[in-house]
């Protein structure tokens, strides 16, 4: 097992060099089937791609027809993938960014990088315009539960954890109402939902024999009210 857990900008400053721009793992495939139909329906004009890392869904919003703008915390990570799009280096507690910029905000599997859900939840809501669409996920909470662990291999060779910080449904549900985001729709997706290609049926397998067919994200997506008169 590796030992501490990395921070987690030390820990993608450190996997940037090897990290794909595509779903690499059963656990991202299983959450870009839940997301990717979702941003495809609302057809947005302006989309921001927060914690976008090395850009695995700036295609996916492209195709739409968005202008998009991809955001994340790491250089580093920011360096990696397809650089057509424009991408900004900054804080997704602090958005660089006028209020109702955007018609979508997608961010996937970040929000475990972030202690304060109920700021970040306000911030994201802030640049949405009203009616706007928050389409996210996070490590389901049955990691916490089980004791389940972000890791990764770098360069080296060596395997690293990444620490993150668990929320709970209802914490998740409580920060996006203090926002004005109105629920959609939440998904939580087994593992029996991994795409059926062949390359994760063994570690299905293998998860599935010793966790049954636990969850392992949670996809939110909210829209945004309008402020009261």
């Amino acid at each position: 097992m590796p030992g501490q857990a990395l921070s987690p900008r030390d820990a993608y400053d450190l996997w940037a060099p090897n990290y794909p721009a595509v779903a690499h793992n059963p656990v991202m495939r299983i959450e870009q089937a839940i997301v990717e139909p979702i941003l495809r329906r609302t057809r947005a004009r302006r989309a921001l791609d927060v914690g976008t890392g090395s850009g695995r869904y700036l295609p996916v919003l492209a195709s739409t027809g968005a202008r998009v703008v991809g955001l994340d915390f790491s250089m580093a990570m920011l360096s990696r993938g397809d650089s057509a799009t424009r991408r900004v280096c900054a804080d997704a507690r602090r958005l660089p960014f006028r209020r109702a910029a955007f018609d979508l905000v997608n961010a996937s599997l970040m929000v475990g990088d972030i202690a304060d859900l109920d700021a970040w939840a306000r911030e994201l809501a802030r640049v949405l315009v009203d009616g706007g669409h928050l389409v996210y996920s996070d490590f389901h909470p049955s990691w916490a539960r089980n004791g389940w662990r972000r890791t990764f291999r770098a360069s080296d060779g060596q395997e690293h954890a990444v620490a993150y910080d668990a929320h709970d449904i209802d914490q998740h549900l409580a920060a996006l109402d203090a926002a004005r985001l109105r629920i959609a729709a939440i998904r939580e997706p087994r593992v029996s939902a991994a795409p059926h290609d062949g390359r994760d049926a063994a570690a299905v397998k293998a998860f599935r024999r010793r966790w049954h067919d636990a969850p392992v994200v949670v996809v939110f997506h909210a829209v945004k009210e309008s402020a009261p008169r």
